[in-house]
């Protein structure tokens, strides 16, 4: 079984009890589910910088308005009817920038998914849907 290396974003704004999460769903495409911004660390990448890259590539966001909180969980997922696991790490970061309640943002990267288009909006963290995947696994960590 082959293991692949992933990163996870749990992007927050707002205090404790107000807490929400920056979530997306691919545009025109619901039934793909709702997830948190994140994807594969490349070969020879450091964790840090595919953490990096991976948000900038699916949100736009620049490092300026994400504040890097730390690492929260890691894990192995085995994805049922495959033949490989994912090793994933979970980050956590606090959204400083302007006020904004949803946005889009069309991916330009090297990978399969340059030219798709993500709908971003935030979700309350105690009454957040669940996510495809189980990308939700370490919401409580929060």
């Amino acid at each position: 079984m082959r293991t692949k290396r992933k990163v996870f974003a749990y992007i927050t704004r707002g205090e404790e009890e107000n807490r929400e999460l920056l979530v997306f769903e691919y545009k025109g495409e619901p039934e793909v589910g709702l997830q948190v911004p994140g994807g594969t660390i490349e070969d020879d990448e450091l964790l840090i910088d595919a953490l990096y890259r991976e948000v900038k590539e699916e949100t736009g966001l620049p490092r300026e308005v994400i504040d890097f909180v730390g690492k929260i969980h890691k894990y192995t997922y085995y994805p049922e009817h495959q033949d490989k696991a994912y090793e994933r790490n979970i980050f956590h970061f606090e959204y400083t920038g302007d006020p904004i309640e949803q946005f889009e943002h069309t991916i330009a990267s090297h990978g399969r998914d340059n030219g798709l288009t993500l709908l971003f909006r935030w979700e309350p963290i105690k009454n957040l849907p669940q996510l495809a995947e189980e990308q939700d696994t370490a919401i409580e960590l929060l």
